[in-house]
């Protein structure tokens, strides 16, 4: 019985490792039949160009700020064993909250010492939604018992699978079956912002590390690769996958080096095959952006962070504008983007003090908080990306990010 059983999971590990890791660059190509989603794409191609550099020279000087995501996951089955458990969906969580925050045990083991200088905190974090969009409290996870002949490549934001929760100001993370050697899953980018479709798709077998996720991918790094899709990154070899010499065979990072191909299971370091340049140190191949195994990637660089930072200050802004879900407050920051004021709205937190400063990491304002519903005016600043020191009874309370547009 136990041989039996053996022979299964083996079955089922060369079956997961015969998809194809991604399908996100199929996804855009499909979405950019659309000549007004094309354009949205292109412009904001072209945004995070120009905003990668100026928030790359900024990072050094920034005040230490930790953004909370709030994510919905939509589990759509056919089977129980498609109906995976919470306590799954919360290892996925603790993998994308250690990978965001370079607080990945195996970074310093998957890394080679040259690239560990690169690894960045992304200043990112995920937490399951606590309020649903008609205001009532959730655990930020739906359920739905599927038609055997339901797609969820394509039907996945339908009615026949589970409409999304407003993608503006939640991340939505659909669960499901893929055809037969289908994806291990996609995400749309950020040109996708605000739509029905927005979010991320992925395969009910590589969801964290327990239950029904199967090897090589049951260590929940299929969704970290997809979500840095969703943030505006890139596959090193680009998105249309064009061979070395070609303008767009990269993806523009300076601390990824560019590649022809991907790399699957777990080579070996120094790996030149696929390189556009071969030397020394090789392939970034453990980069969460490759197609490698998943205990073979571990760690983005600060170039992937900041093209990260520049999506949440742009594109995906409003994400940032709904209730922050920590465990140490109750506080409401809006509107996000911001006129000419803010608000801070704290009825169960007693709250005393923000701190605004600029992207260089400069003080530009303090503001005395004595009531429920602060107003704090905007007016004299300039457009652009601010953080926001908080306190309570004299101490530091938490950090956000507000746009002034």
């Amino acid at each position: 019985m136990n041989r039996l059983f053996t022979l299964m999971l083996a079955l089922l590990s060369v079956a997961v490792s015969a998809q194809k890791r991604c399908g996100t660059n199929e996804r855009i190509a499909q979405l950019s039949n659309d000549p007004e989603f094309f354009a949205r794409h292109q412009a904001i191609t072209r945004y995070l160009k120009d905003a990668r550099m100026h928030q790359r020279n900024l990072s050094a000087n920034m005040p230490n700020v930790t953004v909370t995501i709030p994510v919905v996951f939509h589990v759509l089955y056919k089977n129980n064993n498609q109906n995976i458990s919470e306590s799954q969906i919360e290892s996925q969580l603790a993998v994308m909250n250690a990978d965001f925050r370079r607080l990945n045990s195996d970074f310093s083991s998957v890394v080679p010492e040259p690239f560990q200088c690169h690894g960045a905190d992304m200043e990112i974090c995920f937490a399951k939604a606590t309020i649903a969009p008609n205001g009532q409290p959730t655990n930020g996870i739906t359920r739905k018992h599927v038609d055997e002949d339901f797609n969820l490549e394509t039907q996945y934001y339908t009615e026949e699978g589970q409409p999304a929760w407003d993608t503006s100001h939640y991340l939505n993370v659909w669960i499901g079956r893929f055809p037969t050697f289908g994806y291990l899953g996609f995400a749309t980018p950020p040109a996708a912002a605000g739509q029905a479709y927005d979010g991320l798709c992925i395969s009910y077998k590589c969801v964290g590390s327990m239950g029904s996720a199967i090897p090589p991918y049951n260590q929940g790094r299929t969704i970290v690769h997809e979500l840095g899709h969703y943030l505006g990154l890139l596959h090193p070899w680009g998105e249309d996958e064009s061979s070395c010499g070609e303008m767009t065979n990269d993806d523009g990072l300076e601390d990824t080096p560019a590649i022809n191909d991907p790399h699957f299971g777990c080579p070996s370091y120094p790996e030149n095959s696929n390189m556009c340049n071969p030397d020394e140190h090789g392939a970034m191949f453990m980069n969460f952006m490759d197609y490698v195994d998943d205990a073979c990637m571990a760690f983005f660089t600060d170039d992937q962070k900041s093209v990260a930072q520049a999506t949440l200050a742009g594109p995906r802004s409003s994400l940032l504008g709904v209730r922050e879900i920590i465990s140490n407050s109750d506080i409401l920051v809006y509107p996000n983007p911001a006129d000419k004021y803010f608000v801070i709205h704290s009825d169960k937190t007693y709250v005393d003090k923000v701190e605004i400063y600029n992207a260089n990491g400069q003080l530009k304002k303090e503001a005395t908080l004595d009531k429920v519903e602060n107003v704090i005016g905007l007016e004299n600043l300039p457009q652009g990306v601010y953080f926001l020191r908080i306190y309570a009874n004299g101490k530091f309370l938490r950090s956000d990010k507000i746009i002034k547009k």
